[in-house]
């Protein structure tokens, strides 16, 4: 069995994986709907704008679920005060999520004007709602959020909703929201031509220098004016999971900080921000599929900083910083982490070969010759 600290570290990593898939992958299907309004002007413009994402946003949805239960599994307390601290939040966000598959089954029932309008507005607010939400949190999570464990390792979360609308999440929230919608852009360029590729360009030029403006002003804000978390107690990194044991300060310009972070990893936010504009110059030449790697690269770089930034934490705790949760106290036993570890390797691949096939299959433009031949259509 590998040790304990190592398989600590693996989840970690693996947790994040998943986070960028789905923000990847999921992302553009967010960035598709949050774009639908302005990208397309007529009903067959909608048409083909939604069948670009028609046949694969169930299957990209699978990076969210498999995201959930990894928390569920490899870090349950982190999974017990996060989803009920952010209770509500999560319920606007999965019911957003869950009004995408009724807007693409219904949209298409009735050709009356107005049925199909309320499920593109539908269709809107499940594509950015979400993006928002889970941005908001992340902010969040630099923030600290306030929660604490009784004798009983029992949390309670002393917080509110609107307590989370503060400057700083909010500002990660619309980040979060640019990210799916040069995702979307990118992929609407690469997969749609004429007039919708052409909106689709221009809107992603603007969207992409947007996300390389917020994401400095978020690094700047938060290395300049909010406090970092630090451990300054001797910790076990292979001992058993107790986020009570350990003694936390707060200070300004400790994120990013933690020794076992290697210093090349602060090319990590350099990256981010040069792929963003990288990506409006790409779309300008028409490398359209240079182009959404781009854009892929900028959103993995923008989410590994934040893991980067926050390590080793998962999540602080602003009411009582000492017990936060580390990746090192917040995890299931060292044999759970171990046989979901071989299972990931066995079904991981699959998955991934798997997604890359049925893309492969689905490579080429949606037209509206496409929609008009294919029955199955939108």
């Amino acid at each position: 069995m590998l040790d304990y600290e190592l398989l600590r570290l693996i989840w970690w990593a693996l947790l994040g994986i998943l986070l960028i898939g789905f923000a990847v992958l999921d992302g553009f299907d967010l960035g598709v709907a949050g774009l639908l309004p302005f990208v397309s002007k007529t009903d067959v413009e909608r048409r083909i704008v939604l069948n670009t994402v028609g046949p694969v946003w169930e299957g990209n949805q699978v990076w969210l679920i498999l995201g959930g239960g990894a928390i569920f599994a490899a870090w349950p307390a982190l999974y017990a005060v996060s989803f009920s601290g952010f209770y509500l939040a999560i319920f606007l966000a999965l019911f957003a999520i869950i009004i995408r598959p009724v807007g693409f089954k219904f949209r298409s029932k009735m050709p009356n004007p107005q049925w199909r309008n309320f499920w593109d507005n539908a269709l809107f607010v499940g594509g950015i709602v979400p993006a928002l939400i889970f941005g908001v949190a992340f902010g969040n999570l630099f923030l600290g959020v306030p929660f604490h464990f009784n004798e009983e390792l029992r949390s309670f979360y002393t917080g509110g909703f609107f307590e989370l609308l503060t400057p700083f999440p909010l500002l990660c929230g619309v980040l979060a929201i640019l990210m799916m919608l040069l995702q979307g852009s990118t992929f609407l360029a690469l997969k749609t031509e004429k007039k919708i590729q052409q909106r689709s360009v221009a809107y992603g030029q603007v969207i992409s220098l947007l996300t390389a403006l917020l994401f400095t002003l978020c690094g700047v804000w938060l290395w300049s004016s909010i406090e970092g978390y630090a451990i300054i107690s001797e910790i076990n990194t292979a001992g058993p999971s107790n986020p009570v044991i350990k003694e936390v300060s707060r200070q300004t310009g400790t994120w990013m900080t933690w020794h076992q972070i290697h210093p090349m990893t602060y090319a990590v936010p350099a990256l981010g921000i040069f792929m963003a504009f990288m990506t409006a110059l790409l779309l300008r030449t028409r490398c359209h599929t240079c182009a959404f790697l781009s854009s892929s690269l900028t959103t993995f770089s923008i989410i590994a900083t934040a893991g980067l930034s926050l390590f080793p934490f998962l999540l602080p705790s602003s009411t009582h910083p000492s017990h936060s949760l580390t990746v090192w106290d917040a995890s299931s036993s060292q044999m759970t982490l171990f046989v979901m570890l071989i299972a990931t390797l066995i079904f991981l691949p699959i998955v991934l070969v798997y997604t890359a096939w049925v893309y492969r299959v689905l490579r080429g433009k949606v037209t509206e010759k496409t929609i008009k031949k294919e029955t199955n259509a939108y």
